[in-house]
């Protein structure tokens, strides 16, 4: 298992700067798909707040952020994107040509880490979400000027273990954070929402709430697995006069698509607001 994870991770310790949720749910998923042996992964932070859980699954971890720079050639910053700059200016001199740096801070350029950082650094992009916890994320990544096609492949390689994960150019990023990255706020609203249309009708609250789950896993999978558009499989529930086009209607009136359509370019704007900053 050891000499299948260094090959795996191109043989090279994987750390992290900032051990919040995000960066565990990717060191999650790189550790129980074999991807990494756990005590090859390294965590920084200010506190043990959060390192705790990095602890719990076997891993090492540290205060000192320059630690995880000396220690690791392939590095994910996972930091607060206000607090990002600051930590790069503070481990810039650390950084050498060996090292592979990513950044999975929101609305953080790669123009403004590549200003902050030594001038060869290799640096990429990525947008994850949280289901990466469970191996059923999707991100995207960008690769910046010195990041050539074996860091892509490598990166890709390794989260893909995460979930879905795919190169696009660094302007959809953003768009990638308004789909996908907040959507899970956006889906879970909408989970609990039929949920607690259920209680109102009389089911039990942790019933309704497992059922709205599957509802939206199962409907995922078939999407995925048929290639079907989301249109046709609605239009395959719907039967004439049924119980499902009575409640699509309630829907429209309500406004959902365009409630919908409005999050996603809300949260995309936020994301380029940040980037501008």
């Amino acid at each position: 298992m050891m000499a299948a994870a260094v090959e795996e991770s191109g043989g090279r310790r994987v750390g992290f700067v900032g051990a919040g949720r995000m960066a565990e749910a990717i060191a999650q998923g790189l550790i129980q798909a074999g991807k990494v042996e756990a005590e090859q992964v390294l965590a920084s932070a200010p506190s043990d707040r959060n390192l705790c859980r990095f602890q719990a699954m076997g891993c090492q971890t540290t205060h000192s952020n320059l630690e995880v720079l000396h220690s690791c050639s392939l590095v994910f910053f996972a930091t607060k994107p206000h607090i990002l700059p600051a930590v790069l200016v503070e481990v810039a001199p650390a950084i050498t040509t060996e090292h592979i740096l990513v950044s999975v801070a929101a609305g953080v350029s790669l123009s403004t880490l590549e200003e902050l950082l030594p001038p060869t650094a290799r640096v990429l992009r990525v947008s994850p979400n949280l289901p990466c916890i469970v191996q059923e994320g999707t991100m995207v990544m960008a690769r910046g000027r010195h990041a050539g096609s074996y860091e892509a492949r490598l990166l890709q390689s390794l989260l893909e273990a995460c979930g879905q994960c795919e190169e696009v150019p660094e302007a959809q990023v953003d768009i990638h954070t308004g789909l996908s990255g907040s959507g899970v706020a956006f889906v879970c609203a909408f989970s609990e929402a039929l949920a607690e249309g259920a209680v109102k009708m009389g089911m039990p609250s942790g019933l309704a709430h497992r059922i709205a789950a599957q509802t939206l896993l199962g409907t995922a999978k078939v999407l995925l697995q048929k290639g079907q558009h989301p249109a046709q499989l609605r239009t395959d529930v719907c039967t004439p006069g049924g119980t499902t086009i009575y409640g699509l209607h309630v829907l429209e009136q309500g406004g959902l698509r365009a409630t919908a359509m409005s999050a996603v370019e809300a949260a995309t704007c936020r994301a380029r607001e940040l980037s501008r900053k």
